[in-house]
């Protein structure tokens, strides 16, 4: 009976997406529309897209189960997720709005106007793209194979040729409804279950020992020093060099609705940040037997049929299961278009058909490296895509909206720098002894893989003084200048 619901509730979860995804092609017709919904999307909507698309796998189902895990020490995520938004208020969202770029590369061409640096730029969007989608699949698979039996390929699958069929039906435009829709099914699918697992386990006679629930050793004063103020440093960074978050704000009419969106983007991720993470303390006294590395992550799917009586638990686990697979499918859209804009540009000249062509693409080579890869824990998976766009893209991105002096070689340098050496110290940290004091070095290296890429760009720039850009300082003015003070 439960498989049987889990089924029904994937099913209509994947017909809506699929519905509002092909719904777009009828909108859809120029390359505006299919790359940045010809900048209509306004704040609210677009909000809700954003929330949606970045509220993944390793929110749905990792967050609670870290939180199983770990404890008071888990709620590092949430923070560093949710502040990481006031950045990119703070910094680069309405001045990339105003750049008028469709993609990152665009703008980083724009900026230091060279082609190579919007080539190294292209490279390092798409790692990026195609690290954060394999966690969605393989949450994917994770999902239908406890909640159904299914093998672990078809969750991987199914995700995968949804997600590209939708975009390169009517890419962006469509994208945008499709992950709005997906947000408040997510906060509606974990809402419910925390409201009634509270309302059931407070009539318990025995009260949970807080003890369990806040262990002293997992709180604040017992966490590693260092690798949380990396890690940290990473999550806060690590948003304004994520691809699929930053073509959202090209979504909007203009800089000032692109602020207006991220504002509503901290409430709403916050929210929903709170339920997922009640979750996590909710398993820790309902099943704590499920506190195992591999295993934490299926908490959340678990937790209804073992609170809630009969028909019940089962409805409730068919909702949650509903909303995981809007988390994967929201997330991998949102990647998959904002790599399909950068690799139909790059490649095959910007078209329409070739967007679509992309977008096919940009799904199809994650799902096969999928198929190869053994997924571990969702959060921390996740986390290593935070490091590394934070050390490859950030500074970059930060510095090009407010310093006049860059260059393209300061640029490409920096991304190459922080690239290999995230990229280095996280598969050298696998290789080292836990106990030992460079585990903590490698294993959280934002702390300073991202000051050591940010001192290369300046360092070069600096150096290659005679090649700054002639159109710079027109450029910065632009990206500065609110549209109502220049006509728009």
């Amino acid at each position: 009976m439960t498989e049987t619901l889990v089924l029904v509730a994937v099913a209509v979860v994947l017909l809506v997406t699929i519905i509002l995804g092909f719904a777009g092609v009828r909108f859809s017709r120029t390359t505006s529309d299919f790359f940045v919904a010809s900048r209509t999307v306004r704040p609210v909507w677009n909000a809700s897209a954003i929330s949606g698309e970045y509220l993944s796998a390793g929110t749905f189902l990792g967050l609670s189960g870290l939180v199983l895990l770990a404890g008071a020490e888990g709620f590092w995520f949430p923070i560093g997720y949710a502040a990481g938004y006031l950045l990119v208020l703070l910094f680069v969202g309405a001045p990339l709005r105003r750049s008028g770029a469709y993609t990152i590369p665009d703008f980083v061409e724009a900026r230091v106007q060279s082609r190579t640096a919007r080539r190294i730029t292209s490279l390092v969007v798409v790692i990026i793209g195609w690290l954060y989608i394999v966690p969605q699949l393989h949450g994917a698979a994770i999902t239908l194979n406890v909640a159904a039996g299914l093998p672990l390929w078809v969750g991987a699958a199914v995700v995968a040729v949804v997600v590209a069929g939708a975009v390169a039906g009517g890419g962006m435009r469509a994208i945008t409804a499709v992950q709005a829709f997906h947000y408040w099914l997510k906060l509606f699918a974990l809402l419910v279950p925390v409201v009634l697992l509270v309302i059931v386990l407070a009539g318990d006679p025995a009260p949970p020992d807080p003890q369990l629930v806040f262990p002293a050793h997992a709180g604040p004063a017992g966490a590693d020093l260092y690798r949380t103020t990396s890690l940290l440093i990473a999550l806060l960074l690590g948003t304004i060099g994520l691809p699929h978050v930053l073509v959202r704000f090209y979504t909007s009419p203009d800089g000032d609705s692109a602020r207006r969106a991220t504002v509503i983007v901290i409430v709403l991720i916050s929210a929903f940040y709170a339920v997922s993470s009640a979750m996590g303390l909710i398993a820790r006294i309902a099943a704590p037997d499920l506190a195992v590395a591999g295993v934490a992550d299926t908490a959340v799917l678990a937790l209804p049929a073992r609170v809630l009586p009969g028909l019940l638990g089962q409805l409730v686990t068919a909702l949650v299961v509903a909303g995981a697979f809007a988390a994967f499918l929201a997330t991998s859209s949102g990647l998959v278009v904002a790599l399909a804009g950068v690799v139909s540009q790059d490649l095959f000249g910007g078209t329409v058909r070739s967007f679509r062509f992309s977008a096919v693409l940009c799904a199809i080579i994650p799902l096969v490296f999928s198929f190869f890869t053994i997924g571990g824990g969702l959060v921390s998976s996740v986390g290593v895509v935070f490091v590394f766009a934070a050390s490859s893209l950030t500074p970059v991105l930060i510095l090009g909206v407010w310093w006049r002096r860059l260059t393209a070689r300061g640029a490409v340098a920096g991304m190459v720098v922080g690239a290999v050496t995230s990229a280095g110290a996280l598969l050298m940290g696998g290789l080292v002894p836990k106990s030992s004091w460079w585990s903590s070095v490698l294993d959280q290296p934002a702390a300073w893989t991202i000051p050591l890429a940010t001192i290369t760009v300046i360092a070069v720039s600096l150096l290659d003084r005679g090649r700054q850009p002639s159109r710079a300082d027109r450029f910065l003015a632009r990206l500065h200048t609110p549209e109502h003070a220049d006509g728009g």
